[in-house]
């Protein structure tokens, strides 16, 4: 029922930001962030695990509750006397034979009715099986966590390669319409006389490809369309509108930084950290268990009810049992449980010091990528201005007819890989702040 008002939600919210019917859905990259982070279909899947888990603590109380239940029976039966091994002949008058039972004894009826009813007073061992699933369920909601994390993740990235596809799709269509200003360029030159026919088919090379390689780009952005709807978990035949550019804030969360703060924070806030504690925790819980079932067992039962041969003639009859059990020895089975626990609590304990290893190297690297980034950012960038400076100048030196269009062709070559190293550099310095902000633990917190 959950998933399914999940499955439902998910769409209709995102639905209702679409202006109008048919129009595509303009989606922000917080929104993409925030949707996947809460009502993915893997992340309502983590839900229900949750509630499994929940579930199973009242399954393992239930044994510290009292239990009660009501039963009744009629029966009809005969049975041989002497199959119960029992001699039940007596003597009569002397002289006489002894008298016995007869050898089939019925049919007859018999009537019960009775109330049950049964009380753990004392039971160390179900005490801390419950503390032990209560720590299973704790680490069922931070295996949640992880999976918001990556579900927030896999749909950051989705959401910046469909704006890097976006960008490349505009920088593509720019391209082309240098490229038939070209073309118009060498044409009228040729007309004019000062240019020669090979200028023209210099030109029109240049637009054929610049439109290929916009088909390329215009494919790519749909695939990247359709790689965001799955991670959303909404139909992929969903139009979508990136709201967002691929600015210098594009992939912003909240993280220190700091170095030691950045990671002081991942080890506070990585769920994959918290999920193993809670793993860990709940190891030497069931440890501890374990070693409770030696303790002895108190429990109450009471039964009470009517018995008879006939329902008028049934009569009221009751027992009540107070019973202590001592487990002494079960094969030594309970011991080789134990020592499974332990070997769990103790590899739990090395993934617990690899992934703090692992944060703050997760952080180190993270770090590293966004400073390369920003500096990538500034050299593309400039590199974009001198390319695009240098089509400029070569344009004009080819309308003065002091070069041919093969200077324009080059310059504007450059200027195609410029504008890819641009964007590169804009989608590695996003994707750097999205990867520290995994690191830190705070994906869902992207903007």
């Amino acid at each position: 029922m959950l998933a399914s008002l999940v499955a439902l939600s998910l769409p209709a919210v995102l639905a209702a930001q679409a202006p109008a019917a048919g129009a595509p859905l303009r989606l922000s990259f917080a929104d993409a962030v925030r949707a996947a982070s809460s009502e993915a279909p893997a992340v309502a899947l983590a839900a229900l695990r949750t509630d499994e888990a929940d579930a199973r603590v009242r399954q393992v109380r239930a044994a510290l509750l009292p239990s009660l239940s009501l039963g009744g029976s009629w029966l009809n039966r005969t049975f041989n006397s002497k199959s119960l091994g029992i001699d039940f002949s007596f003597p009569t008058a002397p002289g006489q034979p002894p008298a016995t039972l007869p050898e089939l004894i019925g049919p007859f009826n018999l009537y019960d009715a009775r109330v049950s009813a049964s009380q753990a007073l004392l039971d160390w061992s179900s005490m801390a099986r419950v503390r032990a699933s209560r720590a299973q369920a704790d680490g069922s909601r931070a295996e949640r966590g992880v999976t918001v994390e990556a579900t927030a993740l896999t749909a950051a990235l989705a959401y910046l390669r469909g704006v890097r596809a976006q960008a490349v799709v505009a920088a593509r269509r720019a391209d082309s319409t240098i490229a038939a200003e070209l073309v118009g360029l060498a044409e009228a030159q040729k007309a004019a006389g000062v240019s020669a026919a090979i200028d023209v088919t210099r030109a029109r090379t240049q637009l054929v490809t610049a439109e290929g390689l916009l088909l390329v780009a215009r494919n790519q952005l749909d695939r990247a369309r359709i790689d965001l709807t799955r991670a959303l978990g909404i139909d992929p035949g969903t139009p979508l509108a990136f709201t967002d550019t691929l600015t210098a804030t594009l992939g912003a969360a909240e993280v220190p930084a700091t170095r030691d703060s950045a990671v002081a924070v991942g080890l506070g806030n990585r769920p994959d950290l918290r999920a193993e504690l809670a793993r860990a925790g709940a190891a030497r819980q069931t440890g501890a268990a374990i070693r409770a079932e030696r303790l002895p067992r108190l429990e109450v039962a009471a039964d009470y009810g009517v018995n008879g041969r006939t329902v008028p003639g049934a009569i009221s009859t009751r027992d009540l049992t107070l019973q202590v059990s001592v487990p002494i020895l079960d094969g030594f089975r309970r011991e080789a449980r134990l020592a499974e626990q332990n070997a769990v609590v103790r590899e739990s304990q090395v993934r617990e010091r690899d992934l703090r290893q692992q944060i703050a190297a997760d952080v180190d690297g993270a770090l590293l990528d966004l400073h390369s980034a920003e500096a990538q950012q500034a050299v593309a960038a400039e590199r974009l201005r001198l390319a695009s400076d240098e089509l400029a100048q070569s344009r004009e030196r080819f309308k003065a007819g002091v070069a041919g269009n093969i200077e324009v062709i080059d310059a504007q070559s450059n200027l195609i890989r410029a504008r890819d190293t641009d964007i590169d550099a804009r989608f590695a310095a996003a994707s750097a702040r999205v990867s520290l902000a995994r690191a830190a633990g705070v994906a869902r917190t992207l903007h």
